[in-house]
């Protein structure tokens, strides 16, 4: 039950999802790389997001590059992973996709962070950290009229199993300018930081359509 996996649209099962309803406030921030992955850590509570009437908080997000999720076994430029946690220590990661385009509006607001990062490099076992403050996280929490669920585990180690899994539909877009970003301050060996697409195991995969 590993993750990430390759998402085969004609094989997902419509089920009876809900609406993915995401409450996100501004918080005071920091930004963290850990040698191999750059992300966000909230000081302060930063909302949540309500899975099948449990309610679970956002605790931090990171980056991946190029994406861990396939879709139809597309790769794309970027992976966002937003992770929740509930009061039983239960865990649920929102994934956003992004293809190469147009500059994301949320990175923008951290690009000076990600400059000062990048001048102090980490290696794998150090962790560099650049307070940013408070951020609004509006921009990641726009309505998503399809998202895919699926119950996986973590792609760092330790690789825990058990999290549920819910990779928006719409793919967004990212600047070669905001990549090069998110990747200057790791070490050589992580630069690209994608685990491999692992198998479904018998898995379902559920899709939530609003327009089905």
């Amino acid at each position: 039950m590993q993750s990430p996996v390759n998402i085969i649209k004609n094989q997902t099962v419509n089920s009876n999802l809900k609406a993915l309803t995401r409450t996100y406030k501004p918080a005071n921030v920091s930004l963290v790389n850990n040698g191999f992955l750059v992300g966000i850590h909230y000081e302060s509570e930063a909302g949540d997001v309500d899975i099948d009437g449990k309610t679970y908080s956002l605790v931090q997000m990171h980056w991946h590059s190029p994406s861990e999720h396939q879709i139809e076994g597309v790769q794309y430029a970027a992976e966002l992973h937003l992770v929740h946690l509930a009061s039983d220590k239960s865990i649920s990661v929102v994934a956003i996709l992004y293809q190469t385009g147009d500059p994301d509006p949320f990175l923008n607001k951290i690009k000076d962070g990600l400059d000062e990062m990048a001048k102090d490099k980490c290696s794998e076992d150090e962790v560099s950290v650049v307070k940013l403050g408070e951020l609004d996280p509006k921009q990641l929490k726009r309505k998503s009229r399809r998202y895919y669920r699926y119950v996986g585990s973590l792609t760092s180690p330790p690789c825990t199993e058990n999290v549920t899994w819910n990779i928006l539909g719409k793919v967004r877009t990212i600047s070669k300018e905001q990549l090069a970003a998110l990747q200057a301050p790791l070490s050589s060996a992580f630069k690209s930081n994608a685990r491999p697409v692992q198998p479904l195991n018998g898995r379902q995969i559920q899709l939530y359509d609003e327009l089905d």
